[in-house]
């Protein structure tokens, strides 16, 4: 999405900044894990599909991808390479031509260092936020496999509720209506999020 192609989100814990072409090479390198193939149900992709599949993100209007970086690690040497700081990634898609409101979200930590130290939860609050505030979104989906419990944990503790099951896709749907006490605590929860300008 062309939107957030220069906008950086500055959290406690995470940095969300536009997926470029500099962070396709290591996320090429992640998505090569089987384990990460079955919990995101992806296909392994070429390096060249790879640059193919980010210049979508960027370009198309129902795609908003952000890149997650170790904010600690990202805050603590200046100079130091993005893609060495990479985490994982958040993902909003506007999957409902009848209701630009909705959203289905994403989020993946692919680091294994990175994981269970809620980089997860932080950074699918400022997505979310993100989401009512500058794209008018008043509800959430997050489809999830049978299976992954870290990621159903997440979404329940961030209000989710299981909405419907697919045995066909073996994944549940949850869902989050925004409602004005639901956008009040969501804005509250990322009340310390900064908005820089990207690479300014």
């Amino acid at each position: 999405m062309l939107l957030n192609q220069n906008t950086l989100l500055l959290g406690k814990k995470v940095v969300l900044v536009p997926y470029t072409s500099e962070h396709v090479p290591r996320y090429h390198e992640w998505m090569k894990s089987e384990e990460l193939q079955r919990l995101t149900a992806s296909e392994p992709l070429t390096l060249e599909q790879e640059y193919t599949m980010q210049r979508s993100w960027r370009e198309d209007a129902d795609k908003c991808t952000f890149i997650l970086l170790d904010a600690e690690k990202w805050q603590a040497q200046p100079g130091t390479t993005e893609e060495s700081c990479m985490a994982g990634d958040v993902n909003l898609f506007l999957t409902d031509p009848g209701d630009p409101t909705v959203g289905e979200i994403e989020v993946m930590i692919a680091e294994p260092s990175c994981r269970g130290r809620g980089f997860g939860t932080e950074a699918v609050l400022m997505m979310m936020s993100y989401g009512v505030t500058k794209l008018g979104l008043t509800k959430f989906e997050a489809k999830i496999g049978q299976g992954n419990e870290p990621s159903f944990r997440l979404f329940q503790k961030l209000h989710f509720e299981q909405v419907a099951v697919s045995s066909v896709f073996q994944e549940a749907t949850l869902r989050l209506a925004v409602s004005e006490p639901v956008r009040q605590w969501l804005l509250e929860q990322t009340s310390h999020v900064a908005e820089k300008l990207y690479r300014a």
